[in-house]
């Protein structure tokens, strides 16, 4: 299945709090639940002012109905083409 990284511009993120950073996931766990197991929610970084997140889905239009039925933005959506780490340079 395809994964893609979604940045998401929220001021003030990396000040929130961990019960609003806990209401952020149920929220997005319960519109995962509703779509159902073709989408899913690897992991998120939290920054100053964004938010990245990494999803299995199988197509882009799958993950900004997720962010419209949870009311929270994806500015932007890449579909990842290939992973590498310190393993590559071996």
């Amino acid at each position: 299945m395809p994964k893609y990284v979604i940045e998401r511009e929220i001021p003030g993120a990396g000040s929130l709090t961990a019960d609003q950073l806990k209401a952020i996931s149920q929220t997005s766990c319960g519109v995962l639940d509703k779509m159902g197991p073709q989408i899913q929610w690897v992991q998120s970084y939290v920054t100053t002012d964004k938010i990245y997140c990494v999803y299995n889905a199988p197509n882009e239009e799958m993950i900004y109905e997720h962010a419209r039925q949870g009311g929270f933005p994806a500015n932007s959506v890449s579909k990842v083409s290939t992973i590498i780490d310190p393993t590559t340079a071996e």
